[in-house]
Formats: structure tokens, C-alpha cells, sequence
């Protein structure tokens, strides 16, 4: 599965996502507005995001801002089973164990995911870092 690596600060426009379904791991190393983590979500949700891993610095506000997206997008009403978005948060969990479940367990029940984006929000990019330690917590020991 290809990896690729997305770096945003916080109320930065995002760019445009490659095409395909999605997985995404969302990276939140600061915090950024309600306003901007929703238009970011509703980009991911329009982008093909089919799976949404949020781990970091109020993850569980970027699950919840995927699944309002979501909702939105379907105007509140019946969501097809192969446009459903699955999404998780990962409080108090290493960025490792949230890194080996996205790469082990993220998967869609209807849908096969073709690319993984690693969503790094933080006020500089470390893709090096980031790339590394999602391939280090695909090891099995």
C-alpha cells in the first residue's frame, strides 16, 4: 500500500489529495480552530477518505469533525455502505500503536483502500520522522 505524507499548519489551505480511496492518519501535533479541523475534515470526506485514524492533540475532536463531515455530506440521511466512513481515536496510546492499527486494523468493510495518507498537523513538517515511524510500527517483533 502506498504511503504518502501530508504536512499542514494549523489554517493552512490544504492540497488537493491524490485520487482514490483512503486511509488517512491524522497526525494532530497543535491544536487549530473548530472552524478550520471542519472545513479540514470535509476535505478529507471529499477527498475519498474512507478510514480516519486521529491520533495526537484533540483526536478525538478530528473523529468527530470526519464523522459531522460525513453526516453532512449524505445531508443527515442514509450513508451507502461503500461511502461510509470508518474513523477512530487513539487517546492515550503511543503514536506507534496508533501507526501498527492503522497499517493492521483500518481497514473498510465494503471497500478496498488503495492509498494511506499520513495527515501530519503540526507547526513543521517532519516527513522523514513521520514516514520512519509509521514503517517502524509495521515491523512485527
Amino acid at each position: 500500500m502506498e504511503l504518502k505524507y501530508v504536512h499542514l499548519g494549523p489554517n493552512e489551505a490544504p492540497p488537493q489529495l491524490p485520487t482514490g480511496l483512503l486511509r488517512v492518519i491524522i497526525v494532530s501535533e497543535t491544536t487549530c480552530s473548530d472552524d478550520w479541523r471542519n472545513s479540514t475534515a470535509r476535505w478529507l470526506v471529499d477527498g475519498g477518505c474512507l478510514y480516519a485514524v486521529a491520533w495526537g492533540k484533540e483526536c478525538e475532536k478530528w473523529h468527530d469533525a470526519v464523522d459531522w463531515a460525513v453526516l453532512e455530506t449524505f445531508d443527515y440521511g442514509d450513508i451507502p455502505d461503500d461511502k461510509f466512513v470508518m474513523t477512530t481515536w487513539h487517546t492515550d496510546e503511543p503514536l506507534s500503536e496508533a501507526l501498527w492499527f492503522a497499517g493492521n486494523c483500518a481497514f473498510h468493510p465494503d471497500v478496498e483502500l488503495k492509498q494511506t495518507i499520513l495527515l501530519h498537523v503540526a507547526n513543521e513538517a517532519k516527513e522523514d520522522e513521520m514516514i520512519a515511524a509509521y514503517a517502524g510500527s509495521q515491523i512485527d517483533e
